[in-house]
């Protein structure tokens, strides 16, 4: 899938206008359901939120049922919230502590949500095509991330 195909920058002023909220949970739900329905190739997207410390709790998602909780310790996920780096994997079958919630799943970004300097959360993104995701989508990704986080109140959680 070349990114060139896609616009990123269009799609971040359409999500800006679609989120007329600063409500977390409704911005959520819009952002997860807006990109599974501009990007092509995707399985699932969704947002997993700290709730307690060092554990993912499932939060807003569009897709197939998903794994729930994931430590910090597992996963692309996880090691996208340890780190408060962004992870782009081109076969998660080569992870080897890689979740599998849906065998389906070939490809994976996870960018982390940090808020005043705590992690909120990560949204992640599986594809079942292997490779799909450039490092153009992963800043395109990234800038409709910072696009939600500019629009929504994020709430902090307390461990």
């Amino acid at each position: 899938m070349s990114a060139d195909t896609v616009d990123y920058d269009l799609l971040d002023r359409q999500l800006a206008a679609l989120l007329d909220s600063r409500d977390w949970l409704t911005n959520s739900a819009q952002t997860c359901a807006f990109i599974m329905q501009a990007l092509p190739h995707l399985n699932w997207v969704g947002f997993y939120l700290q709730r307690t410390p060092e554990m993912l709790a499932l939060g807003p998602f569009q897709g197939k049922p998903a794994c729930h909780p994931i430590p910090f310790s597992k996963g692309v996920c996880g090691a996208a919230a340890r780190k408060q780096v962004t992870q782009r994997i081109d076969d998660v079958h080569s992870v080897a502590d890689h979740i599998a919630c849906d065998s389906a799943s070939r490809a994976e970004l996870v960018v982390p949500i940090v808020n005043d300097g705590q992690l909120w959360g990560v949204l992640d993104i599986d594809s079942p095509l292997e490779a799909r995701f450039s490092h153009e989508d992963q800043t395109g990704i990234e800038a409709l991330i910072e696009t939600f986080k500019r629009q929504t109140d994020l709430p902090l959680w307390k461990p």
